[in-house]
């Protein structure tokens, strides 16, 4: 039955569609890109192919959608598909957040929708293989894997090629150690993009002593995946670079024969699997899913898993060896704490991030890497911030705010996180508190308060002194008390002229914008 829509129709969008095509599942698309959605139209006749989110939200006809957009949007999307009742596939990372990944597997439940994450190699049938080989005791006791993943390209801006690569990989150790790392260590190199890593080699370690390494770049001659497993009886050896013998069980070792160790050849033993393409599997497991209420094999825990691994990789590419069951800082911290400030225990701080004189960062909170949090600064218990925030002086960020990426909170802003309070019958816990999110690159003028509850979209510009009392459109700029929107503004925070018309492009950086309706403006560049 056609009832599955792909979101998404770049180079791996185009597989999905594809897919879901043969697989009889397909009915609809959409992108943001109009000269995709000709493409994909004419290769398509029989589906519909739109250019907003909303059309297939609308179409009670579509129950599951399959989300290949850039890894920055991958939260937004799954969220609004989520509480629109689809069942989503998510290509991996299910998020950028961890704390983003536990949303929105606690919104499938409560909407009790399927949320799948595209971890792919659990589907290939050499790795399924591998596992069968594992489990049969063939490989004898697991002490050693290594991963290779190379290739030249694709290169990213969203992200680097630790969260590029190396999810496929980490999601395919675990699943054949059948455990998560108590370890996590890396080290890497940047050379094209600043701050953007090219090359990552990162250490895992598995309870009884099972060691992993994976080796990503794309800056490589040539493409190269290969995985070794090696145990005490057997190694196995998948290359999929191959034509041939992709798969191959090597029957050598090391013995220790009277205290001395002794090498053991054996011939090589090609071994044979199903050969289903791995993308085939998932989305057909996809839809059964669907169809049966099943759990996927990847399903939102997987992916939250995957994500953990990946955080405490990225911190340890400054420099510091990140253990998973530590709760103690390490002795020099990637990250500036001023001697006049107060960290309370449990807290996460990301690398390179600087808070300044006479701060407060209370327990269970987590905070992203390269942020600046300025003087008196309090942040309250189990607040999550993201990355390159930037919190200027005076600023109390209270439990129940979620401040994602590149967020700009100007001097002495308000924020409130209980909207009846009372002295007298005090309301304290996280079921009293209501939740803001400030979603990506959203900027709070100075002296601006933000009532709880409310939403500020994407790249939204709250004037100074204002008061937020209602939702804010991404790329809004809202005045006044309470706050009204007066304007549009650009992701690089240029004033957008639309004069009367649908369509506006920025004086100063050229991005070009359309309306949509009275209140929403989108990027015509969103989907690059």
């Amino acid at each position: 039955m056609r009832n599955i829509a792909v979101i998404g129709g770049g180079r791996w969008g185009t597989n999905h569609l594809r897919t879901m095509d043969e697989l009889g599942a397909l009915a609809a698309a959409v992108d943001t890109n109009p000269e995709r959605c000709a493409e994909i139209s004419g290769r398509y006749p029989e589906i519909k192919v739109f250019n907003r989110l909303d059309s297939i939200l609308d179409d009670p006809g579509i129950v599951g959608v399959t989300v290949a957009t850039p890894a920055d949007t991958h939260y937004d999307v799954a969220c609004r598909l989520l509480e629109g009742g689809k069942h989503v596939l998510v290509e991996k990372p299910l998020a950028l957040h961890s704390s983003h990944a536990e949303e929105l597997i606690q919104l499938a439940s409560s909407r009790q929708r399927i949320l799948m994450v595209g971890h792919l190699l659990l589907y290939h049938p050499a790795i399924r293989k591998i596992k069968e080989l594992i489990e049969q005791g063939r490989l004898g006791t697991l002490q050693y894997i290594y991963s290779n993943r190379l290739n030249l390209g694709t290169v990213r801006k969203a992200e680097n090629i630790l969260w590029s690569f190396a999810p496929h990989d980490i999601a395919a150790l675990s699943y054949l150690v059948g455990d998560a790392p108590v370890e996590v260590d890396a080290k890497g190199g940047v050379f094209l993009q600043p701050g953007i890593h090219d090359v990552t080699v990162t250490h895992l370690r598995y309870p009884n002593n099972i060691v992993a390494h994976i080796h990503v770049s794309w800056l490589h001659p040539f493409k190269e995946h290969r995985l070794v497993v090696i145990g005490d009886r057997s190694m196995v050896v998948f290359e999929d670079a191959q034509t041939q013998n992709k798969l191959v069980l090597y029957s050598k070792g090391i013995d220790l024969i009277s205290g001395s160790p002794v090498k053991r050849d054996g011939e090589p033993e090609p071994v044979s699997y199903e050969p289903e393409l791995p993308l085939t599997a998932e989305c057909r497991h996809f839809i059964e899913c669907i169809r049966t209420g099943s759990q996927p094999l990847t399903d939102g825990a997987n992916g939250l898993a995957v994500l953990m691994v990946l955080e405490k990789a990225q911190a340890a590419l400054t420099g510091s060896s990140i253990n998973p069951n530590e709760d103690k800082p390490a002795a020099n911290p990637p990250y500036f704490v001023h001697p006049s400030s107060f960290v309370d225990e449990r807290v996460e701080i990301g690398a390179g991030t600087k808070i300044w004189h006479f701060s407060h960062i209370q327990s269970n909170t987590r905070i992203g890497r390269n942020c600046s949090l300025g003087q008196n600064v309090n942040v309250g218990s189990n607040v999550v911030i993201g990355n390159f925030v930037k919190i200027q002086n005076n600023v109390s960020v209270y439990e129940g705010v979620i401040l994602e990426d590149y967020v700009f909170c100007g001097p002495s802003m308000v924020f409130t996180n209980i909207k009846n309070p009372r002295s007298e019958f005090p309301q304290r816990g996280s079921e009293f508190y209501q939740r803001t999110l400030v979603k990506r690159s959203a900027s709070i003028g100075a002296n601006a308060t933000v009532i709880c509850g409310t939403t500020l979209g994407r790249y939204s510009f709250v004037g100074a002194g204002a008061m937020v009392v209602n939702d804010v459109p991404d790329f809004a700029l809202v005045l006044g008390n309470p706050a009204k929107v007066t304007g549009w503004m650009c992701k690089c925070g240029t004033r957008l002229d639309f004069s009367g018309s649908r369509s506006a492009s920025c004086p100063k950086c050229t991005r070009k914008y359309e309306m949509e309706g009275e209140n929403k403006v989108r990027c015509l560049e969103d989907d690059e």
